[in-house]
């Protein structure tokens, strides 16, 4: 009898061990332990590293699935926009979470360098090229990237010819500063490079870009004033 009940309580516990491992294996992502690094878009090594050309087949069905839903231009990058907004709400918390701040950033300038660094050290592992203010209008800051990657493998065709495709990514900036308390609108140009203006070995195979991406952001009128007290 003793031998049977050893015998049933290790299959048990095997059962239960079996279980736990299947368990584990199937757990949905967003329930997975959030302290870890990596998730970024590129070619790290990182094994929670996102694939590039992963990324950028997935992006243009995104793409392609909203165009086929839009009238103009102009609705669809308020569609990609959209899309990019919930991403940047989870962001903040994913960002916020894994620094281990216990403060919270209320100036306009350090939120904004927030996002230029941190942020976007998280998604696209670099930190944005450069973050200017606007010399004609108090209330505009432009964050600049020379290497976009949701433009960088989109061939825009002539019937769109306006079409931004990085107004995904100002969608997320939108939504990481809605979430912290910074409302903004956020949208994307695309401006040609000046000659020197930036320079780098092309590694990606493909012509080198002859513009950069601007993410105007412009805060409400509510968001200057506190940040003015």
């Amino acid at each position: 009898l003793s031998i049977s009940s050893a015998v049933s309580t290790l299959t048990k516990e095997e059962n239960i061990s079996s279980m736990s491992r299947s368990a584990q294996s199937n757990t949905n992502l967003l329930d997975r332990p959030l302290g870890r690094s990596g998730g970024r878009v590129g070619g790290s090594s990182d094994a929670t590293s996102v694939s590039l050309s992963a990324f950028a087949y997935v992006y243009s069905e995104l793409v392609q699935y909203h165009q086929g839903r839009a009238a103009s231009v102009s609705e669809l990058e308020r569609r990609l926009e959209s899309a990019g907004y919930g991403v940047g709400l989870k962001v903040l918390e994913l960002v916020a979470y894994r620094s281990k701040e216990t403060k919270r950033e209320t100036r306009l300038m350090s939120m904004l360098q927030f996002v230029s660094s941190s942020v976007w050290k998280s998604l696209f592992g670099k930190a944005a090229d450069s973050l200017e203010r606007s010399i004609d209008h108090a209330d505009e800051f432009m964050i600049v990237d020379y290497e976009p990657i949701t433009s960088t493998f989109v061939s825009v065709p002539q019937d769109l010819g306006q079409l931004s495709a990085d107004a995904y990514v100002s969608g997320i900036i939108a939504g990481v500063l809605d979430g912290a308390g910074f409302s903004a609108r956020v949208t994307a140009h695309s401006v040609d490079l000046e000659d020197g203006e930036y320079s780098k070995p092309n590694t990606t195979g493909m012509p080198p870009r002859k513009d950069k991406a601007v993410f105007l952001v412009k805060f409400s009128p509510d968001v200057l004033s506190r940040d003015a007290a």
